[in-house]
């Protein structure tokens, strides 16, 4: 990835709608569903899922999408006229206004003729994307309250987000990483982005058997996903759990993208299922949409959800690592949706990489550029007509939350386990807990730190410790169990730690007791 590209500035080419191509398998007998016909080239399962999630009729689905075909192609024009005075670009919350920022008065007078509105603002996007490259290249000192950075066009700033409470550690961060004040603003969100990974059955495709993620979109030989679903070597089966493919591969942290390589016995399609009531919807390219433009995606847990492009380049601190170079939005995912097609019209956009919130609350999701996935790969996208798309230049996991208060509780149930504090849970092969309650906390001085998880006969799951160290929680002690416990002991320094519990085999309660002292 290259760390120097312009920041999601909508500088970036976009197209009218939302896209993107799941890999459809194809079974003896059953001919592939065909896209239902398009409405000035948007397919109504898209314009439908626009007016359920943005509340527009069919006919103000199609003029925003045809106001964001002309705001991209603008973009693109003056970014290239304005050179270093350009300060980024965003669209109005109804979609109808262009605004470009300029930091010279002499890029007004283009913006203008362009049909856009021009912003004076006090610097050029280059300049933050400087400011957010320096806090990427220092990203292994944030602690686990910060969620991550991105850039802001619409204040001409940069923007760390941490947790309530911990906004000095957001500024902390930034002063440490040379940032000026003036150019940086800590935001407080209770956000906790994470790869949405979690085996929850359904569709879409299993990793090794277990986990659970949702196809991206179709190449030449397979489909693309994200890199946290699995490994180089990994084996893929369909939702039908037919044999489908093996990991050929794959980037996480850092970048966010995987490749699989289907068998002869999947056909890759140039379609997004899964699209409102379960139709088809086409994809035709992957022509990149700006800051501001409308955009959906489509899950195997939650379907298709759609919201907004808030910013690029946003860089997450999930805590298996940092990843650079996604895109914001605010719309809603939950665990399993990872790897699924964004669109915007019938352009392919990104695969699901993490988020935080969910589709009940709402939230914010991230996703990696596919345009970046097919060039780090040298892949095709396959269209609709089966056909193979052009590639477009790029432009430009695990839980994570505040420290929980853990106070002092008897252990649960179990007298072969005791400790200072108690949690329970339910595990399953091939799940991942995290404990006390999905979070962290805190150990204030150096010292001894003791854990033993029960569970029942049949049940077999490893105990993890982990330590927030360079920008990632690190398994710093592991114990399997053995006759229904797993025990460990460790001696470790100040700082967040967590414990990870995954299933081997077997279902069932357990009970992890735990103390630090």
């Amino acid at each position: 990835m290259d760390r120097r590209r312009m920041t999601a500035i909508g500088v970036l080419v976009a197209a009218a709608g939302l896209t993107a191509a799941v890999t459809v398998p194809s079974f003896a007998g059953e001919e592939p569903r065909r896209a239902a016909p398009a409405t000035d080239g948007v397919a109504p399962e898209v314009l439908d899922a626009m007016g359920r999630d943005l509340s527009l009729t069919r006919d103000q689905a199609v003029k925003r999408l045809r106001t964001e075909r002309w705001a991209a192609g603008t973009v693109t024009r003056l970014r290239a006229e304005l050179g270093a005075g350009y300060g980024g670009s965003w669209l109005s919350a109804d979609g109808a206004t262009l605004t470009v920022a300029v930091a010279d008065a002499a890029g007004e007078a283009r913006v203008k003729a362009a049909g856009a509105v021009p912003k004076r603002v006090a610097r050029g996007v280059a300049e933050l994307d400087a400011v957010k490259s320096r806090l990427d290249a220092a990203g292994g000192a944030a602690s686990p309250d910060i969620a991550g950075w991105y850039v802001d066009v619409t204040d001409n700033t940069v923007v760390v987000v941490a947790r309530p409470g911990a906004e000095a550690d957001g500024r902390r961060f930034a002063a440490a990483a040379g940032s000026k004040t003036a150019m940086v603003r800590v935001r407080t969100a209770d956000e906790a982005p994470r790869p949405l990974f979690d085996v929850r059955g359904g569709d879409a495709f299993f990793i090794n058997n277990a986990g659970r993620c949702s196809v991206g979109f179709s190449v030449v030989g397979g489909f693309v996903t994200a890199g946290h679903c699995g490994r180089p070597g990994d084996r893929t089966t369909g939702s039908n759990r037919v044999a489908q493919g093996t990991f050929a591969a794959s980037s996480f942290p850092g970048d966010d993208w995987a490749f699989v390589r289907v068998n002869g016995d999947w056909t890759p399609q140039g379609v997004v299922t899964d699209f409102s009531d379960g139709r088809t919807v086409a994809v035709n390219g992957s022509t990149e949409a700006p800051v501001g433009a409308s955009i959906c995606r489509s899950g195997s847990t939650t379907g298709t959800r759609c919201g907004l492009v808030q910013a690029k380049n946003a860089t997450v601190n999930y805590p298996e690592g940092t990843v650079t170079g996604l895109t914001r939005t605010n719309v809603c995912a939950e665990p399993g949706d990872s790897g699924g097609a964004w669109l915007s019209g019938d352009q392919a956009q990104g695969v699901t990489s993490g988020g935080s919130g969910d589709c009940t609350r709402g939230g914010v999701t991230f996703f990696q550029p596919v345009n970046e996935i097919l060039q780090r790969n040298n892949l095709t996208l396959v269209t609709a007509g089966g056909q193979p798309a052009p590639t477009q230049p790029p432009a430009g996991g695990g839980e994570t939350a505040p420290p929980a208060t853990v106070p002092p509780t008897p252990p649960a149930g179990d007298t072969e386990c005791a400790g200072q504090v108690s949690r329970s849970g339910r595990i399953a092969a091939g799940r991942v807990q995290v404990q006390p309650d999905g979070r962290f906390f805190r150990v204030p001085g150096g010292g001894t730190q003791e854990a033993c998880l029960a569970a029942p006969d049949g049940v077999r799951v490893t105990l993890e410790l982990q330590r927030f160290t360079n920008g990632a929680f690190r398994t710093v002690a592991r114990a399997t169990s053995a006759d229904g416990v797993a025990r460990l002991t460790v001696e470790g320094p100040a700082g967040a730690y967590r414990y990870r519990v995954t299933g081997l085999s077997g279902s069932g309660e357990y009970t992890l007791a735990f103390s630090a002292r």
